[in-house]
């Protein structure tokens, strides 16, 4: 882990009337690749027969030609694009997961994590059910099935599995009939919906995915809400609103979220450069040059240089077309990787004092070969700045960080952290300061667990992100020792 990887996104369209429902779902996914390159899909609803696809993958790779003819018309569809925090990676993990039970067939998307996943597996597994993924939204789907068969209505199944399931998760869910969009009651992760002109409604983790599809924003979902999409009707369950304050990712905003999408009204491209300006104000430094590290380091670095006075250059390029998931091969791969990733620009940079501004470090060793980069193109100085404060805490709601074992900045102290990476200075942005990208007084409305440890919600018992993979007894054994 040299760097915090995306969520995941997901979508859903509902039109009134058959259309190409699976384009619509692809462009709203392509919008959306940077929450997940790992895997993706779309399940199209043509009067309740469900056609899907999805594999490992970029959605241009997965859904092609011939697989969106396949996939045909409909009124609803419901896509994602995964980045694994829970279970392995590949085909097997891919979303949305379709159920089909004697009440009819269910799609689900989601994004997120549960903290008592292992639990409900368990409970599940010792049950009689049978697990084809090692994710925790299968659980999701088994507890809204289970609660299907007894509730009068799909949305009343997720109303009443809400109770149960604990922790980050945005849904998407569709029915033979009926779409459901959902919110856990803290709010973790954003989610929304539009309306295009023709009347259909889409639903998107982020606002730039209705942009996509020329869907106009009409609100975000709540944290404990659930809409429901049904005929022409849109109708609100509120039994889980008001449940328990809400506490959105902060990271969404530092660096998950694209910045022309808006997260819950804060424009994410202005909390980025409100993160430069604080940076600026910490931890000021004489320099010629401020350049930010692609993509999510380039609105600080626009905010640092503004507040500074020092000017803005653009000082990498980077290669669209390796996705973050790509894999080099051979001995220096991980170097390799870097180099290929990222080029100096270096006009920009030679002789020259720089401020390079990145959206975190986590383990430090991107870091390194970044700073190695620009000291080979000829920087004179180069001084690091975070718009994240030091990671110190694992997250439990959706980001890559599970342990604290590789955290530079739980084994190390500021100025040991500098002399790794080979930089002249080193700067955080102040846990204090957070509230500040938010628009909200400090701790106010977000979640900065794995800066604070101040965690919303009881952590799980079993935190290894590939904990469904081994054994029931030896999961069992493990969770008895965890106790």
């Amino acid at each position: 882990m040299n760097k915090i990887h995306e969520e995941c996104g997901v979508f859903g369209v509902y039109a009134k009337e058959k259309t190409s429902v699976a384009s619509t779902a692809y462009y709203g996914l392509f919008a959306l690749q940077h929450r997940g390159q790992e895997s993706c899909g779309i399940v199209v609803n043509d009067k309740g027969v469900f056609t899907y696809h999805k594999d490992g993958g970029l959605v241009n790779d997965v859904f092609t030609p011939a697989v969106m003819e396949h996939l045909g018309e409909g009124n609803m569809a419901v896509g994602h694009v995964r980045y694994g925090t829970t279970g392995g990676g590949g085909r097997i993990n891919a979303q949305p997961i379709v159920v089909n039970h004697v009440k009819g067939a269910m799609a689900l998307a989601h994004n997120g994590n549960l903290v008592n996943s292992f639990e409900l597996r368990r409970e599940l597994e010792l049950e009689g059910s049978i697990f084809h993924t090692t994710s925790d939204t299968e659980v999701i789907s088994y507890i809204i099935t289970k609660e299907r068969l007894k509730a009068p209505s799909i949305e009343e199944a997720v109303n009443q599995a809400m109770y149960r399931i604990k922790g980050a998760y945005s849904l998407v869910v569709m029915s033979a009939t009926k779409m459901i969009a959902a919110r856990d009651p803290h709010g973790f992760h954003p989610l929304c919906y539009g309306v295009t002109k023709e009347g259909t409604y889409v639903i998107a983790s982020e606002t730039c995915a209705l942009d996509a599809v020329s869907a106009a924003f009409v609100r975000d979902v709540e944290p404990g809400e659930i809409v429901v999409f049904d005929g022409d009707e849109i109708r609100t369950i509120s039994d889980h609103m008001g449940e328990a304050e809400k506490h959105l990712c902060i990271f969404e905003h530092i660096y998950f979220s694209r910045p022309d999408s808006r997260i819950d009204g804060v424009s994410v491209h202005r909390a980025r450069v409100t993160a430069g300006a604080c940076l600026a104000m910490e931890h000021p430094v004489q320099a010629d040059v401020v350049i930010g590290v692609p993509d999510s380091g380039i609105d600080a670095a626009i905010g640092y240089a503004r507040q500074s006075g020092i000017p803005y250059g653009m000082g990498f390029i980077k290669n669209k077309y390796i996705g973050r998931t790509f894999i080099a091969p051979g001995q220096k791969a991980r170097e390799d990787k870097v180099k290929i990733k990222l080029n100096v620009i270096s006009e920009t940079i030679r002789g020259k004092r720089v401020v390079m501004v990145d959206d975190s470090i986590v383990r430090g060793t991107t870091s390194a070969r970044i700073v190695k980069l620009l000291r080979e193109a000829g920087a004179k100085e180069v001084h690091v700045r975070s718009s994240a404060p030091p990671f110190l805490f694992p997250c439990y709601y959706g980001t890559d960080v599970d342990s604290q074992e590789n955290l530079i900045a739980v084994n190390h102290t500021m100025d040991e952290i500098r002399d790794i990476i080979g930089a002249d200075s080193i700067g955080y942005l102040n846990l204090d300061h957070l509230g500040m990208l938010m628009g909200t007084p400090k701790g106010c409305g977000y979640c900065a667990a794995c800066f604070d440890g101040n965690y919303p919600t009881e952590v799980p018992t079993e935190t290894c992100k590939n904990r469904f993979e081994g054994k029931l007894s030896e999961r069992s054994n493990n969770h008895e020792k965890s106790k």
